[in-house]
């Protein structure tokens, strides 16, 4: 496939997990991919893995927290094919530490959690729009989470946060011709969450879902497969919920 071929996305915390899988993923449709992250090796391997495979990528090293350091990685990602055309905000603090209420966490921790899932897509979309705007089909998807509707953890805040960004992003963006949208995914069983999560709790979610069955990496992928490409071209300001039913509602 080679529907995205001359276009380039940029793609924060890409490193490693769902950020290196989106990057395969749009490299694969013949994207140039730039893979952000504040690991610097990181984000070196997932871009040779990609150019090994066949695709076109970069690896970057930057803070999502860094305006300065995301204005110029934006401006080096769009010298490729003379701008932007889709920005993944994927990159979050998402550990059992922040997975918490705010009374236990305090007001330090809950501060660097809103830096970074809250002003970090911020600081990224800000400086990606002067390179996204006037491109056709250019759009930015956002990571949320199941937890954003759930309530309880700090986490689950910045996520909701993150919803509300995306409607206000979609709302101010579009007379540019960029479209903003989010996904929530839910329990997703990637390697590092098979390992941080208990039986007992990974039980307890799926009896909230209404598909009994496990989600995957690829559920996501194709979610912002289907978000950033041409089949949702009139589809913004919107967040799916990827989640098997467990965070559903009205």
């Amino acid at each position: 496939m080679t529907d995205r071929q001359g276009t380039t996305a940029v793609i924060t915390g890409g490193g490693r997990g769902f950020g290196a899988a989106f990057g395969a993923a749009l490299a694969e449709q013949g994207a140039h991919v730039v893979l952000v992250d504040i690991d610097e090796t990181a984000a070196h391997e997932a871009a040779a893995a990609i150019r090994d495979a066949g695709g076109s990528a970069d690896g970057l090293t930057g803070d999502v927290t860094d305006e300065t350091r995301m204005g110029e990685v934006m401006t080096r990602a769009a010298g490729t094919h003379g701008g932007l055309d889709l920005l993944i905000n994927n990159a979050g603090l998402h550990s059992d530490a922040y997975s918490r209420p705010i009374t236990e966490m305090g007001a330090a921790k809950v501060r660097r959690l809103f830096d970074v899932n809250v002003h970090g897509v911020i600081a990224t979309t800000l400086a990606a729009v002067p390179y996204l705007r006037d491109r056709p089909g250019a759009n930015i998807v956002n990571i949320s989470s199941a937890a954003a509707y759930l309530g309880g953890t700090a986490y689950g805040t910045s996520k909701l946060a993150v919803v509300g960004l995306t409607v206000t992003f979609a709302r101010e963006l579009g007379p540019l011709g960029i479209r903003v949208n989010a996904i929530a995914p839910g329990m997703i069983l990637t390697e590092t969450i098979a390992t941080e999560l208990s039986p007992e709790t990974r039980a307890g979610v799926k009896r909230m879902q209404f598909l009994d069955t496990d989600g995957g990496e690829a559920d996501i992928v194709d979610a912002v497969l289907f978000l950033s490409g041409a089949g949702a071209r009139f589809v913004t300001g919107e967040t799916l919920r990827v989640t098997g039913g467990m965070a559903a509602g009205v």
